[in-house]
């Protein structure tokens, strides 16, 4: 199985270009919020963690967000509690697709949290940052004084770049962002039988 990575600056449209790919998809910030609305679990243990902030069930983002803009270490205790969830639903996910040729890794932290592998193709996705800034705006529940906060637990974008197998520009035009999948799933999948 191959297990191809999806990463990039938030609102880069890593979920988009990751969707292009027809494989299926691991979606972390998905799961996550999948967790705060049905977990019974996580919800105990933010509660616990975060007794001025958390009330009632399912966990509320607005809540979330007053602890994390209260102080930057609230932040540090919900990953603690969220990512082994999130790391314990990843691993299911693959058992679940264990036959499949490819599977689609769209984690923010992959790198930064050590999810990734050795032999994980890690695909950039580049945009401008006036597009991204302009479609975080458009976001419900955007607030720049926490983006900034998740920023910091993320390497810098060159430092991603780098790690990078391949590089997808976003112009968020969506005919392009599909051929240059195309391109890359085609090289991917030709690789991997000249491997095997």
């Amino acid at each position: 199985m191959i297990r191809i990575a999806v990463v990039g600056d938030i609102g880069s449209g890593k979920s988009y270009v990751a969707k292009q790919f027809g494989y299926p998809v691991f979606n972390a910030d998905l799961e996550v919020n999948k967790l705060y609305k049905k977990s019974k679990k996580c919800y105990i243990k933010l509660k616990k963690a975060l007794p001025n902030y958390i009330f009632s069930f399912p966990v509320k983002k607005k809540e979330l967000s007053k602890a994390i803009n209260f102080n930057t270490k609230n932040l540090k205790k919900i990953i603690n509690i969220v990512h082994p969830e999130i790391r314990k639903k990843m691993s299911n996910f693959e058992k679940k697709n264990k036959k499949r040729k490819i599977i689609i890794l769209d984690i923010p932290l992959l790198i930064e949290n050590k999810i990734n592998k050795k032999k994980d193709i890690v695909i950039f996705v580049d945009a401008k940052k006036k597009e991204i800034n302009k479609r975080l705006k458009k976001r419900a529940n955007f607030d720049l004084k926490i983006l900034k906060k998740l920023k910091k637990f993320q390497l810098p974008l060159e430092l991603k770049r780098k790690k990078s197998d391949f590089i997808i520009k976003n112009n968020f035009n969506n005919n392009s962002v599909k051929k240059s999948v195309n391109v890359f799933k085609k090289k991917i999948l030709l690789n991997a039988r000249s491997n095997t």
